[in-house]
């Protein structure tokens, strides 16, 4: 994605910035005052992927919201350091560059585990929101297929290229999308579109599937000590809401909870339904 040509035509442009912090160039989406939230969108994503939310979380709390290492805006300074933890450990150090202390870390799936991660890394344990969170550890053939797989497509230069021949495409965007569980309005499918055309951003969301290792952080759960709140769709095709709710049951005083008729992008299809629940929990938690 190209700052000066694709930059004017994303979600909340006006609040986005670049903030070098070692070892990448991050972009960063950072509005509001008062208790601070981040924002950690999917594997694939981008900040775009809050657009429904940071307006009314913004009325009464910073709200800051980035893009991962090589994904959307996000300039990666090295590929080595993709994987949970590694990612994980810059977040925290981009926090301090931000002289950012959230009480609250939001996270979309593969975002949802960095979050759980982060718990760890910050001086003060933020209260923790999952939404369709990856979890789960892939189960027999897939256990070594998939992590086999993101590596060889990881390692072969061409297969961005590949993936992103065509250019924009909304037809592939709707079809992927979709394939989630979710439905979007024009404008998300539009967006996704212009991601998935990015070989750049395809590059890096393969690096970070290849690196991508859950297993540590599973382990840690009955030791994470701080409120958490993981919430699933019932439509969700890409991780079962299962993996959440059992995860729930590993963590300390955590709470699960099903968001009827909605997908893996739950927060783009009802962010208001989404917020409602967010705070209503934060609140009482």
């Amino acid at each position: 994605m190209d700052w000066d040509r694709d930059l004017p035509l994303w979600p909340h442009h006006d609040l986005s910035r670049r903030v070098a912090s070692s070892p990448h160039r991050w972009h960063v989406q950072d509005t509001g005052s008062g208790p601070a939230i981040l924002l950690l969108h999917g594997a694939g994503a981008s900040t775009h992927s809050w657009r429904g939310l940071i307006p009314r979380l913004a009325r009464a709390h910073r709200t800051v919201a980035i893009d991962l290492p090589g994904q959307g805006f996000t300039r990666m300074g090295t590929a080595t350091r993709c994987g949970l933890d590694p990612m994980t450990a810059d977040i925290a150090t981009l926090c301090q560059t931000l002289d950012l202390a959230p009480d609250l870390v939001i996270g979309h799936s593969a975002g949802g585990a960095i979050a759980l991660n982060l718990v760890r890394h910050l001086p003060t344990p933020p209260r923790v929101v999952t939404i369709n969170a990856a979890l789960g550890r892939f189960d027999g053939m897939a256990g070594w297929l998939f992590p086999l797989l993101a590596k060889l497509l990881a390692l072969t230069p061409f297969t961005a290229r590949a993936f992103t021949a065509g250019g924009r495409n909304p037809a592939r965007a709707r079809r992927l999308i979709e394939g989630t569980g979710s439905r979007l309005d024009a404008e998300g499918l539009d967006l996704y579109a212009r991601l998935i055309a990015d070989p750049a951003h395809v590059d890096a969301t393969l690096k970070m599937m290849a690196q991508w290792d859950v297993g540590p952080l599973l382990d840690r759960l009955p030791g994470l000590a701080t409120p958490c709140l993981l919430l699933t769709g019932t439509e969700d095709r890409a991780v079962a809401p299962r993996i959440s709710a059992e995860a729930a049951t590993r963590i300390p005083g955590a709470r699960h909870m099903d968001l009827a008729g909605l997908g893996h992008l739950a927060h783009e299809e009802a962010p208001d339904t989404v917020i409602d629940h967010i705070l209503d929990w934060w609140e009482k938690a």
